[in-house]
């Protein structure tokens, strides 16, 4: 953790590898992954296409560049993906289906991240020479900026089938894909039954230093490693990060749930300190957004006080907007002390 933090609310991707992790890790069996031949990454990406319901799955070395391989393969210049206007590839990916593909996006508005089939129906296009094809839609789970919300499987499936009966490609960004198993009850290949392509991140909640995993049928891997090898990934002795992700899943996958109850707590208190609002009822993983404006300052001023006072440190996701994630480097006491940074840094008090 960076010298002056003592509870780290700033993302999930800032956990580090256990020490038990890291004993894995250090044992495992490594050889040439580009040549097939690294036993710790071909058992990891086996155990993922399991885990899923997929017949192949691909170690990458990020989420975004799993996002980017499967547009790169659905997509040719000028097609579009549909998406949610809060989406990860459209906001935070440096532009990379633009760029990279000549893909274009069309962002569609809903409530908590999610859009419905009715908006997918309206939004295709009319297969004329003059329109861009629609070609993918891409559905993030959990939806991020607007709070870790899960999309519900009967969603998945509508949204899905309405894409399937248009010709579009079905893809899932799947960042915290585990956060909205363990909340939910459904397990990820009932999601992944739905969809063409998807993956799992396992950077975040579950810890592990680097590496995600894109699953799907064996041609969409065997392209898919095309592009992989085009974007510079492969890794060669990838087995000793591809441990952590095994190890991940074995270990990490059930503690989500101690992430989410912690959130709760979170969105809990904050909600009873004067000036800040927030849906606390709606917090459903390990993401709380909360507003700060009616405290009278800015989210950067909010975050630099807590920082400064407690070592807390948050996230700024607009003016006034502030995000906190929970994740398995959270300390025994982190909520309690994240509050009490909250508490001094409006100068206020909890309401009785």
């Amino acid at each position: 953790m960076s010298a002056g933090i003592a509870v780290d609310l700033f993302s999930d991707t800032v956990t580090r590898p256990t020490a038990a992790m890291r004993r894995f890790m250090c044992d495992a069996e490594v050889g040439d992954e580009q040549q097939f031949e690294d036993p710790t990454v071909n058992r990891l990406q086996e155990t993922v296409a399991e885990l899923l319901g997929k017949k192949a799955a691909l170690f990458l070395p990020s989420g975004t560049m799993c996002n980017q391989v499967a547009f790169s393969v659905h997509c040719r210049a000028g097609d579009e993906i549909l998406l949610h206007e809060t989406a990860h590839p459209l906001l935070y990916e440096a532009g990379g289906a633009a760029a990279l593909v000549g893909a274009v996006f069309r962002p569609l508005s809903g409530a908590r991240g999610r859009f419905t089939a009715a908006q997918v129906r309206q939004a295709v296009r009319p297969a004329v020479h003059y329109m861009p094809r629609s070609r993918v839609v891409s559905i993030e789970q959990t939806a991020n900026i607007v709070g870790g919300v899960c999309w519900p499987i009967g969603e998945v499936e509508s949204v899905c089938a309405a894409a399937r009966e248009a010709g579009l490609v079905r893809h899932m960004d799947g960042a915290r894909l585990m956060n909205a198993v363990v909340s939910s009850g459904t397990p990820a290949r009932a999601f992944a039954a739905h969809v063409d392509s998807i993956w799992l991140d396992l950077t975040k909640g579950l810890g592990a230093p680097v590496g995600a995993v894109l699953a799907g049928s064996r041609t969409f891997i065997e392209e898919a490693w095309v592009f992989k090898q085009r974007l510079g990934g492969a890794m060669r002795q990838a087995g000793i990060i591809a441990a952590a992700g095994l190890y991940a899943l074995e270990h990490h996958v059930a503690r989500l749930a101690e992430d989410h109850e912690r959130a709760r707590r979170l969105a809990a208190g904050l909600g009873e300190l004067p000036g800040i609002a927030l849906d606390a009822d709606g917090v459903e993983t390990n993401i709380v957004i909360f507003d700060v404006e009616a405290t009278g300052l800015s989210g950067e001023e909010f975050a630099a006080r807590t920082l400064a006072s407690h070592g807390v440190r948050f996230s700024v996701i607009a003016p006034t907007t502030v995000r906190a994630v929970t994740h398995l480097d959270v300390p025994p006491d982190g909520i309690e002390r994240a509050l009490d940074a909250a508490r001094a840094a409006i100068g206020g008090r909890a309401r009785r």
